[in-house]
């Protein structure tokens, strides 16, 4: 599929996206992801000069767009004869507070998955509290660098994964090795079947993470500082925005 298989009525449309994001790559970004929704998974779109052409935007914004929208899961770059820009579209979509899970065709475990770890929570906090070590507390603030990183990139995904990271090290502070295990499993059975992270309209996608990211660093202080009913306050508000889909 070339941009010269685009329906005519799509380019006047763009203004529509541009009038509603601050950023033209993010408006691009987006227009793609509404050209790979509506070709169906696997579709070739077009080479990069006709998807930008279509986007009606700069050789420069259009690459940072094609990096968001392959960020997002939502298409991927093939080179050589026959490459070109080609659907990605994810079969499932979920929410995550503020986020949306683009995911594979296993929502409903994902659901369940979810639902289950947040449970869990609470129970691994205090473990956190009691049983954490000077090494495990380095460990917590690594992670939370690491999100910070992809908070400062503005990094969505990156930002989740990292997010997953840090619970994984917050479960392996407990003795529990039943409660632990158990919380890992869903952990990796969450990261497996996400393909990427993306934004809701409901809140700015850059002020969530940054709120999600100062949430995590105070469960972190929280840790350090054993004070178990700042813990059960943060991880109630951690744990406020429960799965929909």
């Amino acid at each position: 599929m070339s941009s010269s298989t685009l329906a005519p009525s799509a380019r006047e449309s763009n203004a529509i996206y541009f009038a509603a994001h601050s950023s033209r790559a993010s408006a691009a970004a987006e227009i793609l992801g509404v050209i790979a929704r509506e070709a169906g998974p696997g579709v070739r779109l077009g080479t990069k000069e006709e998807l930008r052409a279509r986007c009606e935007v700069s050789v420069g914004t259009f690459n940072e767009a094609l990096k968001i929208a392959q960020n997002r899961g939502l298409v991927t770059l093939r080179p050589g004869p026959g490459g070109g820009i080609f659907s990605q579209a994810p079969s499932a979509i979920v929410r995550l507070g503020n986020l949306l899970l683009a995911l594979d065709r296993d929502e409903d475990t994902v659901a369940e998955a979810v639902h289950v770890r947040n449970a869990l929570d609470v129970l691994l906090m205090d473990d956190a509290i009691v049983h954490r070590t000077d090494d495990d507390v380095r460990k917590l603030r690594h992670e939370i660098d690491l999100m910070a990183q992809a908070v400062a990139q503005g990094h969505p995904t990156d930002f989740m994964k990292a997010n997953w990271h840090l619970h994984a090290v917050i479960a392996n502070i407990s003795p529990n090795s039943i409660l632990r295990n158990f919380y890992l499993g869903l952990l990796e059975l969450i990261e497996q079947h996400t393909l990427a992270v993306q934004p809701t309209r409901d809140q700015p996608l850059q002020g969530y993470i940054e709120y999600r990211l100062d949430l995590h660093s105070r469960m972190v202080d929280a840790i350090e500082g054993a004070d178990q009913k700042l813990a059960q306050k943060l991880v109630e508000e951690h744990n406020t925005e429960s799965y929909q889909q």
